[in-house]
């Protein structure tokens, strides 16, 4: 039997809405991670009704369907499943020492080369997304180790004593992270007009 696919979205933030700061930035980011959220269950051909989350901010599964979203200033995202799910997104930038140590760990550190600000990224992202399909959150971060590298694209995160395989996309500077559990992922990228974003923008972390 083929795997289930995943279909997760990550929309440009529109020029107007980039300027936004305090609460009106995070009202709209978290209404516009809503409109890619549904066009993720457009995409998985599911229903998902008014998704809401429980008194900590933990999304709650909706007639059987599970959901994450995440969104910076420049782009948001957001994924469905029938099973726990996860999804992060971060711009790769310059970060501290101090800030690096925190999220991994030296061994963790040493299990891939190249990039340094990307592979803080790509951990910072992949024990997020863990967090958020567990509901924990950030509480359980120093429990969640990267205990293998596949490549530029996949990992693997030992959490509560069982393996989660995470799937990246690198773009425009980014990089975003989702479970992939038994599960063919397919992402769909698009800009501010909800087009297809251009493949220049689309990149392996070493190319930027």
């Amino acid at each position: 039997m083929p795997e289930p696919t995943v279909f997760p979205v990550i929309l440009a933030v529109p020029a107007h809405a980039r300027t936004l700061r305090g609460r009106d930035q995070v009202v709209f980011l978290s209404r516009y991670a809503r409109d890619a959220l549904e066009l993720s269950a457009n995409k998985s051909a599911v229903e998902l009704k008014a998704p809401t989350k429980n008194a900590d901010g933990v999304p709650q599964p909706t007639n059987g369907i599970f959901w994450s979203v995440t969104h910076k200033p420049d782009y948001v995202g957001a994924v469905v499943a029938e099973k726990r799910i996860g999804i992060d997104l971060e711009n790769i930038r310059p970060c501290s020492e101090k800030l690096f140590k925190k999220v991994g760990q030296p061994y963790e550190l040493g299990l891939s080369q190249g990039n340094r600000e990307a592979l803080f990224f790509r951990y910072w992202t992949s024990k997020e997304t863990v967090l958020k399909a567990t509901g924990v959150g950030f509480k359980g971060l120093s429990k969640c180790r990267v205990v293998s590298v596949e490549n530029d694209y996949h990992l693997e995160i030992d959490f509560q004593d069982r393996p989660w395989p995470i799937e990246h996309c690198y773009f425009d500077g980014h990089i975003a992270s989702v479970l992939a559990v038994n599960s063919a992922i397919q992402w769909t990228l698009l800009d501010e007009a909800l087009r297809p974003l251009a493949p220049e923008n689309i990149k392996k972390p070493d190319s930027r």
